[in-house]
């Protein structure tokens, strides 16, 4: 079977500039929707995790770069945060902006900004509808930025980009971005069914393909099989395919430095815990935060 068939996403698009939209269809963004559920059905770890660390450098406003359907944006909103969600897919968005709309008699929702907007032109697109802004903190989580492939081989728009969320932080700010443990799906050819994000009540398949080139992995297709019958008495299976950047834990460290010209405190983590207590963690989350000088 030739290589474009295999590594080809189903969900095709193109949004108004920049990053390919996986989503653009509405199938994936749907099926999405029901996959990670709502905000309650995000894992305590998770929660405690990122509300933790958020309270702890006195974080009031956050930036959500990778919102998608809006489950983690509430999930701020409903912990006090002043939030600003933003998306390259408006398929995506749609969900955001129904969730908001079915939240609007609660006052914590008032402030909740929704936009669409791209990593490539971040600061750009931030700057027209709130000019002169910057965050206490930027997330970019659930394996978000893999989405971003390397069109050109030197990843220098996942570099662009690193830098752009760099550039929507206050100073002393921080970025919360991850990515999935690829050096070990990689050697495996496996993905782990669960997710630390959330507790999924569907059966969820996922087979798992790396395309390599001249010796060195490009893409992992991750194609999804959710069981979603038991909504009622429709059977009913949902099959996407999702592509990702495999990023390796040593590369992506390196441009996360360069990105913060080397001057910004770094931790990683594995599946939320200290590295040395996970050996083969699911995902890494990096916590960077920006020099306050």
């Amino acid at each position: 079977m030739a290589a474009d068939q295999v590594f080809h996403s189903r969900s095709l698009g193109i949004p108004s500039e920049g990053v390919k939209d996986q989503y653009a269809d509405g199938k994936a963004a749907k099926t999405w929707n029901k996959f990670i559920g709502d905000s309650n059905q995000r894992t305590q770890n998770y929660k405690d995790f990122l509300i933790g660390l958020l309270k702890n450098n006195g974080c009031k406003t956050v930036l959500d770069a990778a919102c998608g359907t809006g489950i983690d944006s509430m999930m701020l909103v409903n912990e006090g945060f002043k939030v600003v969600s933003v998306d390259a897919s408006d398929k995506m968005l749609k969900h955001a902006l129904k969730a908001r709309w079915e939240k609007r008699k609660n006052p914590k929702y008032d402030d909740w900004v929704i936009e669409e907007a791209n990593w490539e032109t971040l600061p750009q697109d931030i700057e027209t509808f709130l000019p002169d802004t910057q965050f206490d903190a930027v997330i970019c989580l659930g394996n978000s930025f893999a989405h971003l492939l390397d069109e050109y081989g030197d990843q220098r728009m996942q570099k662009l980009c690193l830098s752009n969320f760099a550039k929507c932080l206050k100073p002393g700010g921080l970025l919360f971005i991850d990515h999935r443990n690829y050096d070990a799906m990689i050697n495996t050819g496996a993905t782990p069914g669960h997710s630390i994000y959330y507790n999924c009540k569907y059966p969820v398949d996922i087979k798992t393909s790396v395309l390599v080139v001249r010796g060195r992995a490009e893409l992992v297709a991750l194609d999804y099989c959710i069981d979603t019958s038991n909504d009622g008495s429709k059977q009913e299976k949902s099959e996407f395919r999702l592509c990702y950047y495999p990023h390796k834990l040593s590369t992506f460290t390196s441009m996360l430095d360069e990105a913060f010209d080397n001057r910004a405190r770094h931790h990683i983590y594995g599946d939320f815990q200290p590295l040395d207590k996970v050996p083969v963690p699911a995902f890494y989350i990096h916590v960077m935060q920006k020099t306050k000088n």
